[in-house]
């Protein structure tokens, strides 16, 4: 499984769109930021314009501009990117460099004219696997490398999320996640999961200084997003008891054992019935 991986990053490769400059030599920058959007079947209209409008008033924020403006370089590079299935990934903004209040509301602006659809399966390692090669193959040096997962519901396609995870920390690459836990959970009759708080902390989040924030009402979305970016631009893990740190589990739906196939397997039993 390690191997396909490894090759399925390979030619992930020759599909990302590559950045919208062509640099002589990789442009440096503070952070390198893929900020991978869940739209699957599960997410409802009104939910995706939610989500689409929370990560583009997060760039509109001052909050934002300052932890930009305060980098050893003073500049990154972010990528929005919806996924759904294994081999369904959508650059809604492809790779850009930010450096200032202007650059990042240019950058939200964008985000809102952008179309939006849903699409069907949830494959957060599609989504991790595109996110490596999204970062290796762009004209970025980033001091930070980052992959941003945000979702409501486990992994049910694509291999087993726990392995990508494991490819992009090998690889240099920190994962982030936002899962969001704001619908009732439907008792094993969908693809969710109680305590997907849990799930990100076990299988998809991972390298060094990786959190988790959830997202338990959708009113906390727009703020949840902003901390989150803010952090990841900024490098720095959350200082309180509001994130979820691999090593400080506080404020969680459920701390049992995690099966990190739970998603997968909860789709045999959907097709079997």
């Amino acid at each position: 499984m390690k191997a396909f991986l490894s090759r399925f990053v390979a030619l992930a490769m020759l599909l990302v769109p590559a950045a919208g400059q062509v640099w002589a030599q990789d442009r440096q920058v503070d952070v390198e930021l893929v900020l991978a959007v869940d739209v699957s079947g599960s997410m409802r209209d009104h939910e995706l314009a939610l989500q689409r409008r929370g990560y583009a008033e997060a760039f509109r924020t001052k909050a934002v501009h300052d932890a930009i403006a305060g980098g050893l370089i003073g500049e990154v590079a972010v990528t929005y990117v919806e996924w759904a299935r294994v081999d369904l990934q959508r650059v809604i903004v492809p790779w850009t460099v930010i450096s200032d209040a202007q650059g990042a509301n240019a950058f939200a602006d964008r985000l809102e004219q952008a179309p939006i659809a849903n699409m069907r399966n949830t494959s957060i390692t599609g989504a991790i696997l595109y996110g490596i090669a999204a970062i290796e193959e762009n004209a970025f040096e980033g001091l930070r490398r980052v992959i941003d997962i945000s979702g409501d519901g486990p992994n049910n396609q694509g291999g087993r999320v726990d392995l990508a995870r494991d490819e992009a920390v090998d690889r240099g690459i920190v994962i982030n996640g936002l899962p969001i836990m704001a619908e009732p959970w439907m008792g094993g009759l969908g693809f969710n999961i109680s305590g997907l708080d849990v799930y990100y902390r076990d299988c998809v989040i991972g390298g060094p200084g990786a959190f988790l924030l959830p997202v338990r009402d959708w009113d906390e979305f727009a703020e949840a997003v902003r901390r989150k970016i803010v952090l990841e631009l900024a490098g720095k893990t959350p200082p309180d008891d509001k994130a979820v740190v691999r090593a400080m589990p506080v404020h969680l739906v459920n701390d049992g054992p995690v099966d990190c196939t739970i998603g997968e397997r909860l789709r045999g039993i959907r097709e079997l019935r």
